[in-house]
């Protein structure tokens, strides 16, 4: 199974050794994300270290970790789908999720309401 993951869904896996940490580590998914969204996980990274109860050194490293298992997609791969998106999806943030998951012909995984129906 190939998936966009969304932002929110790496951070609950940074956050807690939970299911969703369990899945992107062990289940053999393929998982993608654009990379903005490693823009928005250093964004909030001192909320996430204070909410994981990590430094900021494990952050990087856990990072590290956790993009061994997310590749990083170059926005050059889903810029053509990037005006078709802002016209599917409410939230400008989530834009380049819905245009790499279009772009790799593949669903998202995102807690966020404004993918109902989306793409």
């Amino acid at each position: 199974m190939r998936l966009v993951v969304d932002t929110n869904i790496m951070i609950s896996a940074i956050i807690k050794d939970g299911k969703t940490r369990q899945i992107i580590f062990s289940f053999g998914f393929e998982f993608f994300t654009p990379a903005y969204a490693l823009t928005e996980l250093r964004k909030h990274k001192e909320e996430i270290c204070e909410k994981a109860g990590i430094s900021n050194f494990d952050f990087e490293s856990f990072l590290e970790i956790l993009f061994r298992y997310v590749k990083i997609i170059n926005p050059e791969i889903y810029y053509a789908f990037l005006d078709e998106s802002s016209v599917l999806i409410k939230d400008i943030k989530d834009v380049s999720f819905l245009a790499c998951a279009l772009a790799l012909q593949c669903s998202i995984w995102s807690n966020d309401r404004g993918f109902k129906g989306a793409g």
